[in-house]
């Protein structure tokens, strides 16, 4: 980070006479350095950190590589290199590089702006989910469809990564695109058939021929990595279209149902399937919400090496907050109505939620990015934002399906 300084400040620093060095890259920009004094206090230091462009000048200075030092060296340039529109990063002075470290009082500022773009994007992207969460039906597949989508091009892109294939051979381009097109088609499909198996199965046996049939030599990494992909974005996320809209029966003891208004459905509207999309949703925000906070007040203990900045701390904390959360709003809409019913419910969001996001940052740390793409402003990727919701609806559904009417909680 640099900040400007007149040339009636810099005189104050008695520049001693330029000496011309070797030239720079380019031969037509000649380059010279200039000497300072090592300045007094970190006051003249910042006075000195700065940049002029063009023909005000230019000057740019190192903190790490200048008091080391007893002169402060910088390297300028009349007309300095510029790519994309960006200066450069760094300049070379003797064959040595000069590294620039940012001012903190501007890195304390850009934390600020992420950490608002994060509250601000974060209320949009809940209100609008719950907004299409309470609507359900062909609205709601369809927006699970299109984060399917996206999320599939993310998933394939970080297949294609650099640390990933220095190991493996990622699937083509094409075969990448219509994986994802068949991701997307799986929840629609799903709401029209009401199940997985065959749309599964087909899609699978499609995506296989795709890639035998390809040009050259397949490759079994090609196969299991898109196979994986068609599993991990597009037949998991399938189960929140079946856990919303295949659980049709009313929940006929919620009391908010009785009093919602007849033409957004009524009491109808109320099922099962919404209640417990509600409460599994919430379930995860909370986790997510209380892990965070819990890992910034006490985490001490990693919990993992896959993301170094979870703690046990934190996820103890985020357990607590998804099952409270889950029994408060069970009591609230009157479902379940047993204790231990809730209880296993929370549990098994907080179970999805972690493994989920595990499994997000496992594919990120072998791809060596830090996001899975930059679609949200201060969340990343769309994957980095719903990372957390890819087990959890099928947990929930199978819960639902499968626990509560053979063991009557």
């Amino acid at each position: 980070m640099t900040t400007n300084i007149s040339f009636s400040d810099f005189d104050c620093y008695k520049v001693a006479p330029v000496s011309f060095s070797s030239p720079c890259a380019c031969p037509s920009r000649p380059s010279f350095c200039k000497s300072f004094p090592r300045p007094r206090s970190s006051l003249e230091f910042n006075r000195l950190r700065f940049v002029l462009h063009g023909q005000k000048g230019l000057l740019r200075i190192s903190k790490s590589s200048s008091l080391a030092r007893r002169h402060i060296v910088a390297v300028a340039h009349a007309e300095p290199d510029r790519i994309d529109g960006k200066e450069p990063e760094e300049e070379v002075e003797g064959g040595q590089q000069l590294s620039f470290q940012e001012d903190p009082i501007s890195e304390q500022q850009h934390k600020k702006n992420q950490l608002k773009k994060r509250i601000v994007f974060g209320l949009g992207i809940g209100i609008t989910g719950g907004i299409i969460v309470m609507a359900g039906g062909w609205l709601f597949t369809v927006a699970v469809a299109a984060c399917i989508f996206v999320g599939a091009r993310e998933y394939f892109e970080l297949v294609r990564s650099r640390g990933i294939t220095a190991g493996m051979t990622p699937p083509p381009r094409y075969v990448s695109r219509i994986c994802s097109v068949i991701c997307a088609l799986m929840p629609i499909l799903c709401l029209y058939f009401g199940q997985l198996d065959v749309t599964t199965t087909f899609s699978a046996f499609i995506l296989a021929i795709t890639l035998l049939l390809q040009r050259g030599s397949p490759r079994f990494s090609q196969l299991s990595s898109a196979i994986f992909g068609l599993f991990y974005v597009g037949y998991l996320p399938c189960f929140w279209v079946k856990l919303r809209c295949g659980l049709a029966v009313p929940a006929i003891n919620t009391e908010i149902g009785a009093r919602w208004p007849f033409l957004l459905g009524g009491q109808a509207h109320w099922t099962v399937g919404l209640v417990a999309t509600l409460i599994s949703m919430s379930g995860i925000i909370a986790a997510d919400t209380y892990a965070f906070l819990g890992g910034k007040a006490f985490g001490k203990t990693p919990l993992t090496n896959i993301s170094p900045k979870k703690t046990w701390e934190g996820t103890i904390m985020g357990l607590g907050g998804c099952i409270a959360t889950s029994v408060i709003l069970s009591k609230i809409l009157c479902w379940p109505s047993s204790m231990i019913s809730a209880i296993a419910f929370g549990f098994l969001n907080f179970l999805g939620s972690v493994f989920g996001d595990l499994t997000e940052s496992m594919i990120k740390r072998d791809a060596g990015v830090k996001d899975s793409g930059s679609l949200i402003p201060g969340h990343g990727g769309l994957l980095d934002r719903v990372d957390s919701y890819i087990f959890s609806g099928a947990l929930a559904y199978s819960f639902i399906k499968a626990f509560m009417p053979l063991y009557g909680v």
